[in-house]
């Protein structure tokens, strides 16, 4: 059985399309799951990355993208009232239902849904509190929990920057980085141990010289 560690940040509408699809493409195979909160704008800070919303063309082609996948694919999207925003207290808060700085499916889509479904702003104080009580349950509570939880953020992303992971969602499987929607049926492949993975593709590859001069 195989384990993956899934990066995402809620503000990503890929990652939803992602955590929704993920299943259904890796259906009938084994395998475990982490989902592993980070932050998106860390990353993208790191490879001096301004990210989809940081150009205004690509801003709008990716809204214009992602209401279209949701759509085809059947995965309900609404974009929030206001996008980007900033992520951290849905990364925090969900990190505070953690015990390792990893969160289970349940709470990962309730945080991805109240984003990405109805269409509302996603740090509305009202609507943040009904999503604390959504998680109650596993919501822990303690003095330290908050700290707790951004610390477990800082340590997650770093990790995951660490590992290769430059955007979100990327899944690791034994120390491979698969980012995307679209390569979904490439980690199918991977789990499903075909021959390709075990050639010298994905080490020789990334070597191809640069025809570019610094």
């Amino acid at each position: 059985m195989k384990h993956i560690t899934f990066h995402l940040d809620f503000v990503s509408p890929y990652a939803w399309l992602a955590f929704e699809r993920m299943p259904e493409v890796l259906e009938g195979l084994s395998y475990t799951v982490a989902y592993r909160p980070v932050l998106l704008g860390a990353l993208l800070q790191r490879d001096a990355n301004p990210g989809p919303a940081g150009i205004a063309a690509k801003r709008a082609w990716t809204y214009r993208h992602v209401h279209w996948l949701g759509a085809s694919l059947g995965v309900g999207l609404d974009m929030p009232a206001e996008h980007p925003f900033n992520p951290l207290p849905l990364l925090r808060l969900a990190l505070q239902c953690s015990d390792d700085g990893s969160i289970n499916r349940y709470v990962a889509g309730a945080v991805l849904r109240h984003v990405w479904q109805g269409g509302q702003a996603a740090l509305d104080a009202q609507r943040l509190a009904q999503l604390q009580q959504q998680l109650g349950e596993q919501l822990r509570t303690d003095d330290q929990a908050v700290q707790r939880a951004k610390e477990w953020l800082r340590a997650n992303t770093d990790a995951a920057a660490a590992a290769g992971v430059f955007g979100v969602p990327a899944w690791e499987v034994e120390g491979r980085i698969f980012w995307g929607l679209d390569s979904l049926p490439m980690l199918r492949a991977c789990l499903a141990q075909e021959s390709w993975f075990d050639a010298a593709h994905w080490n020789e590859l990334p070597r191809t010289p640069s025809g570019l001069k610094g």
